[in-house]
């Protein structure tokens, strides 16, 4: 796993039970995103000038740099950003990523999420970031979700917003406040939560949803979005007749 330093901002990478406290950034991707590689060219001990000039311009670094303020105010020296700390340009280590990602929001000690198109005198339920597929696990999993508007001023928690944002989200209130667990909602009430949400490629509307139903699988992009659906309920599938030990078979379309 990789972590960003919140005061030297280089990315170090961290094995197996090694990994430090770190906390975790929440947001939806826009333009000028600033990528693993631009991190290995501008952030190292012996910093390129030049590369690090260009990465600042880019309009993601400011998302970076508020990210680690806020994770150093609340004591963390790492945090996790999914824009740079996954190198895309692997597909082996992109897959291997978005099968560990609901672990690694789980693992955060806080996720601040960020909010771009909101301010507080602002409804915060327009926001693009309800509506994205892979926010709705990083909404659900970690321990502490804050929540940023686009000048990064405290909304609130998932705790304290959690009446409002179960009535955008269909999410009960129970969940959100850590009173009911995830996994005693049924598959159909978890898929549910997904119906309206949407993804850049198509594949992600069933890979983002893996973790929320504990199950891993290969990423194979060009697959499209109706096979990738059909493996993820294979997996569920599969994993339920082993929680249930039982070689029962359920019909695709009627999981509950």
């Amino acid at each position: 796993m990789r972590l960003i330093n919140t005061m030297t901002l280089q990315v170090v990478e961290f094995l197996g039970i090694d990994v430090p406290p770190y906390a975790i950034l929440s947001h939806t991707w826009g333009d000028e995103e600033v990528t693993f590689r631009d991190m290995m060219l501008g952030f190292t001990e012996d910093l390129a000038v030049e590369a690090s000039t260009r990465i600042e311009r880019k309009a993601g670094f400011i998302k970076i740099l508020k990210s680690c303020e806020l994770a150093r105010r609340d004591g963390f020296e790492y945090i996790w950003n999914n824009t740079c700390c996954i190198d895309k340009e692997s597909s082996a280590e992109l897959s291997e990523a978005i099968n560990s990602m609901y672990s690694h929001y789980g693992g955060s000690g806080v996720c601040y999420a960020y909010l771009a198109d909101v301010s507080l005198s602002a409804s915060l339920w327009r926001s693009r970031w309800f509506t994205r597929g892979w926010t709705l696990q990083e909404l659900l999993t970690p321990s502490n979700v804050v929540f940023y508007d686009k000048d990064w001023l405290e909304i609130g928690t998932r705790t304290n917003l959690a009446d409002h944002i179960s009535f955008v989200t269909l999410i009960p209130t129970s969940v959100l406040t850590g009173g009911q667990d995830l996994e005693s909602c049924s598959i159909a009430q978890r898929m549910s939560w997904a119906a309206e949400r949407k993804t850049t490629r198509a594949e992600d509307i069933a890979y983002c949803l893996m973790g929320i139903f504990g199950v891993g699988m290969p990423t194979l992009y060009g697959e499209g979005a109706i096979r990738a659906f059909l493996r993820l309920q294979e997996e569920i599938i599969k994993s339920r007749r082993y929680k249930d030990g039982t070689q029962t078979s359920y019909p695709l379309q009627t999981i509950s």
